[in-house]
């Protein structure tokens, strides 16, 4: 029996997206909770919990876009041809944010405020487009003898746009979680009370996208509520509301960790329930992750080099959060 190796691909690409979003997403959700934290010193501390990782965690977005380009080109030259306009702005947004990270450390007092306001922009901003893409992605891209069929402007339509605000609150329910977990003293206090407020949003967004979505695709619909699929697939919304419940009771009781684990169960469910929704398409409606495949020469010898660079950055990355493991103080310091 051969290896399967779009079966490969597609679960490699799957695996850094979501390490992506996991990752890059509470750190873009910090830029996001700025606006509510006002002293200048907790914003320090904020961005100090994420200075020796922030870098590193997007090197799964890189991974994940070279996958797709060298596994999956149909896909690659669709996607890129009918969302060019939010996958630059989301690239200009992270290369906007990357600078203000930096140069804010390095800024005297009187810049340093609009560098956070540059730091805020851009986290607002790429996680917003990278909410455009997924929504545009299950809202279906048209596609003609392997070319884009669609207008370029596709994705400024309600659903998009409106996943596009599922996904900033997503990141920031998970920042919220995260500075939680790092941070203490009245910085932790204030972040306390935005985590609930932050769930609840959460849970609304998820079930108006949930009710959208069937409404949307007919083929989504009857994935989700067909026989034996309706019981079987009942865990995820269930899991959903249990993980909120967790968040909620953990935020209440004063708890360090669930508050960030129960907004990643969150995220990781609703990852879950956008495969369940488009498998095993790749460009719904109807291009197959098999249908956009490259050749198999190609994908075998990429393998060979995703065989040995992925193991390295799953080192590196565990080791730099096991460095920097434990509560972050005010006098740590960038430099």
């Amino acid at each position: 029996m051969g290896i399967d190796l779009p079966v490969i691909w597609f679960i490699i690409i799957v695996f850094s997206t979501l390490m992506y979003i996991v990752m890059d997403g509470f750190d873009l959700g910090i830029g996001m909770l700025y606006p509510f934290i006002k002293q200048r010193e907790d914003r320090d501390l904020m961005m100090n919990t994420v200075a020796p990782v922030w870098d590193g965690n997007e090197t799964w977005l890189v991974l994940g876009g070279a996958a797709l380009f060298g596994a999956f080109p149909l896909a690659y030259s669709v996607i890129l041809d009918a969302l060019a306009m939010p996958l630059t702005l989301m690239l200009v947004a992270l290369i906007f944010r990357g600078v203000a990270f930096e140069f804010r450390f390095k800024a005297d007092d009187n810049h340093k405020s609009f560098w956070d306001k540059a730091f805020i922009t851009g986290s607002v901003l790429a996680t917003f487009t990278q909410g455009i893409v997924v929504g545009s992605v299950i809202q279906g891209l048209p596609v003609v003898n392997r070319t884009f069929a669609g207008s370029y402007l596709d994705w400024l339509t309600p659903f998009p746009l409106f996943c596009g605000l599922g996904l900033v609150v997503a990141y920031s329910l998970l920042g919220c979680g995260w500075l939680i977990m790092k941070t203490t003293g009245h910085l932790q206090k204030s972040l306390y009370k935005v985590a609930i407020p932050l769930t609840l949003v959460m849970l609304a967004i998820i079930a108006i996208i949930s009710i959208w979505t069937p409404f949307a695709q007919p083929a989504i619909a009857r994935r989700w509520f067909s026989l034996p699929n309706i019981i079987l697939f009942a865990p995820v919304p269930l899991l959903v509301l249990y993980s909120a419940w967790l968040i909620i009771r953990s935020v209440k009781k004063k708890g360090h960790y669930l508050p960030f684990f129960g907004a990643l169960a969150i995220v990781f469910l609703g990852f879950a329930g956008l495969g369940i929704s488009i498998w095993p398409n790749i460009i719904p409606p109807s291009i197959s992750f098999v249908e956009a495949s490259a050749p198999a020469k190609s994908q075998g010898f990429m393998l060979v080099g995703a065989l040995f660079i992925i193991p390295i950055i799953l080192v590196y990355t565990f080791w730099s959060y096991y460095v920097f493991r434990g509560k972050t103080h005010y006098e740590e310091g960038y430099h």
